[in-house]
């Protein structure tokens, strides 16, 4: 893969001319200052990816001649992230860390304990936390940007965890209380691991009996307290080394 890469929704076939304008084209012309003759990776965000050449460039504007395409693997199994709201100062830093371990799907979580609240303004917070994950996965060269997710109350997660579990998924709430590790759990040949991360607080207990009768196991991730902001990248890290993801 070349060195960067930049997003586009319709990437034609080998030999055709691609556009990138907009936000990606200026930081691509303006930002990175790329020139005629540089190549570029282009990605639709969904796995496909595009070697190409700048062929002209202006200001905010690259032309692109394509020469091969091809899908990247998607990896398995596929994991969703259930984040409690962060508080603002760290809220794009969790996203972006997810992202950069690998989150498939990001799911914004209004837990009881959040600091941060969303009422009013929550489709701003969640556009800014899809900027933020477009931004982390051409950071670090990833083929599929993350997938995120309207906010979701806790009604909203019970729903989402029962239908994770009867699509066979693993569904882990990481809690200091859990019995079993993280580690202890069985992922082989399992479609999709569910992570639930809580706020600074904690999951509330009530919240956790919920999640726990709607097929959630609480566990422990590992021998210290991480933030909320980083907890889902740590677990992400172990669960690539658990299993074919990495």
């Amino acid at each position: 893969m070349a060195a960067t890469v930049f997003y586009l929704d319709d990437i034609p076939e080998p030999g055709g001319l691609a556009v990138l304008d907009g936000p990606e084209g200026r930081h691509a012309a303006t930002v990175r200052r790329i020139v005629v003759g540089e190549p570029i990776t282009l990605s639709d965000g969904r796995g496909l990816l595009a070697e190409s050449e700048v062929v002209a460039a202006q200001k905010g504007r690259l032309e692109l001649k394509v020469l091969a395409r091809r899908t990247a693997a998607s990896a398995t199994p596929r994991v969703t992230v259930v984040q409690a709201l962060p508080k603002s100062e760290r809220s794009e830093l969790a996203v972006e860390l997810m992202t950069e371990a690998g989150a498939d799907r990001i799911v914004p979580w209004q837990a009881l304990r959040c600091v941060s609240k969303w009422e009013g303004k929550a489709a701003k917070a969640v556009e800014k936390w899809r900027a933020a994950a477009r931004s982390a996965a051409r950071q670090s060269r990833r083929p599929y940007i993350p997938q995120v997710d309207d906010l979701h109350r806790t009604r909203d997660l019970l729903d989402l965890v029962r239908a994770a579990k009867a699509g066979g998924a693993v569904v882990a709430a990481l809690h200091e209380s859990g019995a079993a590790r993280f580690t202890e759990l069985a992922f082989d040949g399992v479609p999709e691991v569910v992570l639930i991360v809580g706020p600074e607080g904690g999951l509330d207990d009530s919240e956790l009996a919920a999640l726990t009768d709607a097929g959630a196991e609480a566990v422990l991730l590992g021998p210290t307290v991480l933030r909320t902001s980083t907890a889902a990248a740590v677990a992400l890290g172990a669960l690539g080394a658990l299993t074919p993801r990495w």
